[in-house]
Order: C-alpha cells, then sequence, then structure tokens
C-alpha cells in the first residue's frame, strides 16, 4: 500500500487533487473530515474544547461552532496551538486506525492518500512514502475562503496569516503541484505525478 501524503495551507486546492486521485484510483482519506468526527458532541474532544475556549463555542444543537471557535484561534497563536494539542492526537490515532482498517482488507487499496493541512507539522508524515504540496497565489486563496467558505475578506486575511510559511513544505516535497491555473492546468499534473508512482 503506496502512500500519498497530501498538503498544503489552507485553500490552496488540497481537496481538487484529492478528488482527481480519488478519480484515478486512490483510496482518500480527508483528516479534516476526521476532525469533524472526532469533535462530535459527547465526544472526549469536544469536552476538552469545551473545557479550553468555553461553552459559547457550542452552538444551539451542541455541536462545536467551527466559524465562532475559528474566530478565536485564527487570532491568537497561543489558542491555535491549544486547539491542535486537543485534536491532532485524536485525529491521528484515527487516521492509524483507518489505514490499519485498509491494510486488512482482502485487497487492500494500492494507493492511499492522506489528505491532512497539518500533514509535516504533526506525525502523520510519518505514515507516507512520499509528500505531494498543492501551492497557488495569495489572492486565489483569499478568493476561495470568500467564495467558497463564506468568510469574509478580513477572515479569510486571518486564516491565511495563521498559516505557517509555505517554504518548509516545499522544502520537504517529493512532488509540488501549482494549482495557479485552470483545473485541467492542475489534473495534468496530478496525473503525471500519478504515471510517475504507478510505474
Amino acid at each position: 500500500m503506496y502512500i500519498i501524503g497530501l498538503t498544503g495551507n489552507i485553500a490552496t486546492g488540497k481537496s481538487t487533487v484529492a478528488h482527481i486521485l480519488r478519480d484515478l484510483g486512490a483510496e482518500v482519506i480527508d483528516a479534516d473530515r476526521l476532525a469533524h468526527s472526532v469533535m462530535e458532541p459527547g465526544t472526549d474532544v469536544w469536552r476538552a474544547i469545551r473545557q479550553a475556549f468555553g461553552p459559547e463555542v457550542v452552538g444551539p444543537d451542541g455541536a462545536i461552532d467551527r466559524r465562532r471557535l475559528g474566530a478565536i484561534v485564527f487570532a491568537d497563536p497561543a489558542a491555535l496551538a491549544r486547539l491542535e494539542a486537543i485534536v491532532h492526537p485524536a485525529v491521528g490515532r484515527e487516521l492509524v486506525r483507518r489505514l490499519e482498517a485498509l491494510r486488512s482488507q482482502p485487497q487492500p487499496p494500492s494507493v492511499v492518500v492522506i489528505e491532512a493541512i497539518k500533514l509535516l507539522e504533526s506525525s502523520l508524515a510519518s505514515l507516507c512514502n512520499a509528500v505531494w504540496v498543492v501551492v497557488a497565489p495569495r489572492e486565489a486563496q483569499l478568493e476561495r475562503l470568500v467564495r467558497m467558505r463564506g468568510l469574509t475578506p478580513e477572515e479569510a486575511e486571518a486564516r491565511i496569516n495563521a498559516q505557517p510559511p509555505v517554504e518548509p513544505k516545499l522544502a520537504r516535497a517529493d512532488v509540488v503541484l501549482y494549482n495557479d491555473g485552470s483545473l485541467d492546468h492542475l489534473r495534468c499534473q496530478v496525473e503525471e505525478a500519478w504515471r510517475r508512482i504507478r510505474r
């Protein structure tokens, strides 16, 4: 089972690349989706977040209000670090469990993609055979956050500014994908990198 770690800063197009890889036959595990599941009401992570950030980050439905929590953590690096210390270990454990379940299948997938924004800042990279990094111009990131996630330009700026610089990611990348043009341009890069690993 060949494992690709797919990363890049916020709104660079990781999910788009993951969709292309899924179309090519890869099994994709989305760490952000796992983070949603470990934060569900009543979980240890949910309780720890409520304790760390107060009952105001819990919405009327009992779920963590991610927008309200985001407004707190993306304005304060210490708060962001506190949240990551709560969420990341639980996501890591769930991810390892998923990988083990895939490996134990009668016919395990030949390629698995772990899509994770904090792949290199966590221990997840050690699970991977290769690291793929997606990069995009800052103005494209801003536009996507406003258009696709409904953030204000100020909220989008705060989220981009809270990200670590991309250079250390590039230094550890086996493949760099430039999402600075059309979808076809991105797809061509993904397909070329896919052909190399299939060889």
